[in-house]
């Protein structure tokens, strides 16, 4: 900034045959140079606010169209004022060298739009470039997490479980198998065309649910109670897929299901969030756990929004709230 000062001053000089001499040229490069560092900084501190309120990508025509005339104005009035009190205290720009203090404001002022471009350029391109880094990272740790998504979620424990189930029905009641194997093959065909979507729609969400829910009635019966109370006005809201399979399989894996004590769990929509809750009735001999599939929702969800996905566990009940996101 001191830098661009002198060279400021220079220019003047050069410009200005008639600069004043009457004082010390000293006053002349002090005064610009403080000129230079005050609108810099003041300017530094609006941008520092506009990036707040109005980011450059997701909002530049707003944030072009509000910065520049507010910067302009917090410049044209910094540097107007700096001159006033320059023509009152060092000379009488005003009075003696009335062109000399017009063209101090107008060099001023086509410096000061050389500057805030350049800025903008910069700051642009800038947030550009790291968006493009930003992006490749995310789909990177996109593909990884789908990858660890369907291992988590739709792994062989899961088919083995349902297999024997099939293969006890086959021989008890055959229509039932038959019913049995087509909601099996929904629930994977489900997997397979959506496990390249980064987000569904809740109403095909609770589709796959429905058919992943009658297998798990068929394995437990009556010791598994699934309630749903899903608003239809949010059926067309957005989430990612398979997280409601996610969170219900947790349910099952970690708390204990008996005719004794028959897992409750619940799935309601509240605004624009879905509530998954479950009776807490923890396994006498749990199963080995990764604790990665609550973890793959959430950093699949921050990619999204920054409405985070909320836990709360209580002597009774585990609950997961999901926010809803808008429809594409």
């Amino acid at each position: 900034m001191i830098l661009v000062g002198v060279l400021i001053t220079l220019l003047m000089k050069a410009l200005l045959f008639t600069f004043p001499n009457n004082h010390s040229p000293i006053f002349d490069f002090l005064v610009t140079i403080l000129i230079t560092i005050v609108i810099w900084e003041g300017n530094l501190h609006i941008d520092a606010w506009m990036n707040r309120h109005y980011p450059w990508l997701s909002r530049t025509k707003s944030r072009i169209a509000l910065h520049l005339p507010t910067a302009l104005l917090y410049s044209a009035l910094t540097l107007f004022g700096i001159l006033q009190i320059y023509n009152r205290m060092v000379c009488q720009l005003q009075t003696e060298h009335g062109a000399v203090m017009i063209a101090s404001f107008l060099t001023g002022i086509v410096i000061s739009v050389f500057l805030l471009t350049l800025e903008f350029t910069t700051h642009f391109f800038k947030e550009w470039k790291k968006s493009l880094v930003e992006m490749e990272r995310y789909k990177t740790e996109s593909a990884q997490a789908q990858l660890e998504n369907l291992k988590n979620q739709i792994n062989p424990h899961f088919l083995f479980n349902n297999l024997s189930v099939l293969s006890s029905l086959v021989y008890k009641d055959q229509d039932k198998a038959v019913d049995f194997i087509d909601q099996l093959a929904k629930v994977y065909r489900y997997v397979l065309e959506n496990r390249n979507q980064e987000l569904v729609m809740l109403h095909d969400e609770m589709k796959f649910l429905e058919a992943y829910m009658y297998l798990l009635q068929i394995r437990f019966d009556s010791h598994l109670q699934i309630q749903l109370s899903v608003d239809e006005h949010k059926l067309n809201m957005m989430l990612p897929p398979m997280s409601l399979q996610l969170l219900v399989e947790n349910a099952i894996k970690h708390n204990e299901i008996s005719g004794e004590k028959p897992l409750t769990i619940s799935i309601t929509t509240q605004e624009d969030e879905l509530k998954i809750c479950n009776t807490l009735q923890a396994r006498l001999h749990p199963e080995p756990s990764s604790k990665t599939g609550l973890k793959n929702i959430q950093e699949r969800y921050a990619y999204f929004t920054s409405r985070e996905v909320q836990v709360d566990t209580s002597n009774q009940q585990f609950c997961v709230t999901l926010p809803l996101l808008p429809p594409l």
